[in-house]
């Protein structure tokens, strides 16, 4: 039988009033892959984070190769044969591979360090792990695939032994999905044992051996994964029945062009090109979504269409009107909806109540607004409407938003601009960080928007959430649709090999 390599006993995590981890306990064995799943506010990060050093556990015991163990910090884990690759890489884009691989655990020579050893240590490792890349390319010139094995090769430069990696596939397209399953079935061949945390019910069936799911805390089961269904991982994880495709009626969209951009240009934060002659329309009674993989314009051209972000040259309709001028107020007023990507940065104001967070962008309008002052009880009533209807778990309309979970957060900001009854809806990873039973209701309520004839442009990491939404489909890379599909017309693999850049060029 294989060696137990990391035994996780009993371990319980509060912060405050809540209990983040209770009585958690996981084996993992040497060359094993294992899945951790639950919904968001589970406990995932948490219990990650205890065995990482990032945080000290109430109680419990955490056992690596049978010895106690208990990291201080990431540093000690690290020490110890632990890596850890987050969601969101930590690298110098203005580095080369090799100078980010050693970064902080340079070999030292004669004359300080020695980069052709490194160069060489750098090689080896890929050879040996058969993660092949230029130890002499920038990052910065590097695609989102080739950039995670550079953090798993950090990882493994450092003994890594048990590996953890957070949301591995939220930012690869299918083809670069199915390379790193490759390469994670490659490092168990080579005896490394691999925690995997994710959210996608399919992936975890098609990588992991044994399953771990965690609901409020608590471990709710342990499955060998080839002996469960995607439904009953998402039964266990969320305590109901899930609907795990989308009910996607038919609607035939009305011929009538609710919003329209004609080759958009915008800089980003640097001065540098993110929006490059982008055109695309949306009719009223649609959904378009646009694929892509993060950083190639999305976030430019969310801020340009709401009006944070200045447009260099092109235009935006509204209804047949030119927007580019209007103020944010005005776009709100005429019937611009939007969801951001980013609901805690840019939707909400954490420690403001649901009622007040409802107010956003209706504090100037009747009757939320009397004689230059909110009408308290109006804006009160408002909300504890919208929790009702929208089902957010809220002890009342006065709670603060930061208290809701990311779920109950992002529906607070649905139900506000759902409520506006907007012509024109622009949604940026609706579902990023939620659970499978938020999902659920997220996309009902969208389907639903577009029955009422809003016309709806979907920003998503998800292609599955682009599938399961769209009416077409428009893949962007660096700031260009390069290819438009009707949705019955595409495939997964169609559309990852145009967010690589594909033939890059304009097939629209």
């Amino acid at each position: 039988m294989a060696k137990v390599v990391l035994e996780i006993l009993g371990i319980s995590k509060s912060f405050g009033v809540i209990q983040a981890n209770r009585d958690v306990s996981i084996k993992l064995y040497e060359g094993e892959i294992i899945s951790i799943l639950g919904e968001n506010g589970a406990g995932k990060s948490t219990l990650m984070n205890i065995l990482y050093g990032l945080y000290r556990p109430d109680a419990g015991r955490i056992l690596l190769n049978g010895e106690e163990f208990r990291a201080s910090s990431p540093r000690e884990a690290i020490s110890k044969g632990l890596g850890m690759v987050h969601q969101h890489f930590m690298l110098v884009e203005t580095l080369s591979v090799t100078q980010n691989i050693i970064l902080g655990e340079e070999p030292q020579g004669r004359f300080g360090i020695n980069y052709r050893k490194a160069r060489e240590e750098v090689i080896n490792l890929s050879e040996r792990y058969h993660l092949e890349i230029n130890p002499d390319e920038l990052i910065a010139n590097l695609s989102v695939g080739l950039q995670q094995r550079v953090e798993i090769l950090k990882a493994l430069y450092r003994k890594a032994r048990i590996l953890i990696l957070d949301e591995p596939t939220s930012v690869l397209t299918p083809q670069e999905i199915e390379n790193f399953f490759f390469v994670v079935k490659n490092l168990r061949e080579q005896g490394v044992s691999v925690i995997i945390i994710t959210h996608k019910l399919e992936e975890i069936r098609a990588i992991s051996e044994r399953v771990y799911i965690l609901r409020k805390g608590l471990i709710t089961g342990e499955f060998v994964t080839q002996n469960v269904s995607t439904a009953d991982l998402a039964r266990h994880m969320v305590g109901r029945e899930v609907v795990l495709q989308v009910n996607r009626t038919d609607h035939e969209a009305l011929d009538k062009v609710c919003f329209r951009i004609d080759n958009l240009k915008v800089t980003n934060n640097r001065g540098i090109s993110a929006v490059d002659e982008l055109s695309l329309y949306v009719r009223s009674g649609e959904i378009v979504g646009i694929a892509g993989v993060d950083g190639n314009g999305q976030e430019e051209l969310s801020e340009a269409v709401i009006g944070t972000r200045r447009i260099q040259d092109g235009a935006i309709h509204l209804r047949g009107r030119p927007i580019n001028h209007w103020s944010i107020e005005k776009r709100i007023e005429n019937g611009i909806g939007y969801v951001p990507a980013d609901r805690q940065k840019d939707g909400l104001i954490l420690p403001f109540s649901i009622a007040e967070n409802m107010l956003l962008g209706n504090q100037i309008m009747r009757p939320m607004v009397r004689y230059g002052h909110i009408n308290q009880s109006v804006a009160r009533s408002k909300a504890a409407e919208l929790i009702n209807d929208f089902s957010i778990a809220a002890s009342s309309p006065d709670a603060p938003v930061s208290h809701l979970s990311g779920g109950n957060q992002q529906k607070v900001i649905l139900a506000r601009e759902f409520d506006r009854e907007p012509y024109f809806l622009l949604v940026s990873q609706p579902t990023r960080g939620l659970d499978v039973g938020a999902i659920e209701y997220i996309h009902s309520q969208l389907i639903a928007m577009r029955d009422r004839n809003v016309a709806i442009l979907l920003i998503s990491m998800e292609l599955e959430e682009i599938f399961g939404l769209a009416d077409r489909i428009l893949v962007i890379f660096k700031g260009r649709i390069l290819k438009e599909f009707n949705r019955d017309d595409a495939t997964l693999n169609d559309v990852g090999f145009y967010m690589s850049g594909g033939a890059q060029r304009s097939n629209v």
